[in-house]
């Protein structure tokens, strides 16, 4: 990876760069001034793609880039940050976005195990409101966007109360014919990643993927305790310890709603965002698919017994799961 880009360094004629403000795997993000509109803060995440890759490759991956960055552009709701440009420097990519001040909801968590509570849950349910409309806005475009990596510090919390989604790096368009295309490939965070998300390319996610990463980030806003991560689950699914277990103050209706939104297969978990938040809310009576039981293990017998006229989801569910087997069989 190349070096990071240096405070007072200008990009495109128009952003210099104050500080860097975050860095993952494929780039960094930073703080910049934009000149052209004096006193406008934004924030540049940058995309590094691999020198490795050949040509044909780097420009497919260039092209996708573009497309995506297009799209992103083009979205407008008060709990994302606005894309306002995109650009591309030698071998890398940058996104243009409103910086967003204020902690994320990590660091809010954080300080509250410090002091040895737990987060408010009338707060977490509030953001996680704020959040499920963003979803539900980005789950309604045409194509769906699918944003797989929805997790605390990804959210950030303004000093007006607004709350904002501020990462685009995992965002995934379900073409119609199901085919991805992805600004980043990668996995997400495990800790609030479903299984069929896991894998090069990450084809079988859906909606359902994102309601499985907002149970998880739910989970450790309202315990403080990281939850079992998904592949930990499969193989010991008494992992999973209720939330109630750890934080006695957490409701009954909003334990049930996060271990919906958490269930191993997505079959078994709320059909959409809204279904969940309106089930949060208390306007919706039950979740449409049936609770899970923490202590049933989800096997690929078991999965295989269930299709006996399988859909093409269910086909791709299944093979995920082999994959993953065949995965820690080899590890082990």
């Amino acid at each position: 990876m190349a070096l990071p880009l240096n405070n007072g360094e200008v990009l495109r004629g128009r952003y210099e760069v104050r500080e860097r403000i975050g860095q993952g795997g494929t780039g960094s993000i930073y703080l910049a001034e934009d000149l052209r509109l004096e006193g406008r803060l934004c924030a540049l995440k940058e995309v590094e793609h691999d020198r490795s890759l050949p040509t044909k490759i780097f420009e497919e991956a260039r092209e996708q880039f573009m497309r995506e960055a297009t799209v992103l552009a083009r979205l407008d709701h008060p709990n994302l940050p606005k894309v306002s440009d995109f650009f591309s420097e030698e071998n890398r990519d940058y996104l243009v976005m409103d910086y967003v001040p204020g902690d994320d909801l990590r660091t809010l968590m954080l300080d509250a195990r410090r002091q040895k509570t737990f987060l408010r849950e009338d707060s977490v349910l509030g953001w996680i409101n704020q959040l499920a409309n963003a979803l539900t806005y980005l789950h309604q475009q045409d194509p769906p966007l699918i944003h797989r990596d929805i997790k605390p510090s990804n959210l950030k919390l303004a000093p007006s109360g607004i709350l904002k989604l501020v990462d685009f790096g995992l965002v995934k368009m379900l073409a119609p014919d199901e085919m991805t295309i992805t600004v980043i490939q990668g996995q997400g965070t495990i800790l609030y990643t479903p299984l069929e998300q896991y894998g090069s390319d990450g084809t079988h996610t859906d909606v359902r993927s994102d309601i499985y990463s907002l149970g998880a980030t739910m989970y450790h806003l309202l315990t403080g305790t990281p939850p079992a991560d998904a592949r930990k689950r499969f193989l010991h699914p008494e992992s999973l310890v209720p939330p109630r277990e750890i934080n006695s103050a957490i409701s009954k209706r909003t334990e049930r709603a996060i271990l919906h939104a958490m269930a191993l297969h997505p079959d078994e978990r709320p059909d959409s965002v809204e279904d969940l938040r309106l089930f949060l809310l208390g306007h919706k009576d039950m979740i449409t698919n049936p609770l899970p039981q923490l202590n049933q293990r989800v096997s690929p017998m078991g999965v295989r017994e269930t299709l006996a006229q399988p859909s093409e989801k269910m086909l791709a569910w299944l093979t995920g799961i082999m994959v993953l087997v065949s995965l820690l069989a080899t590890l082990g």
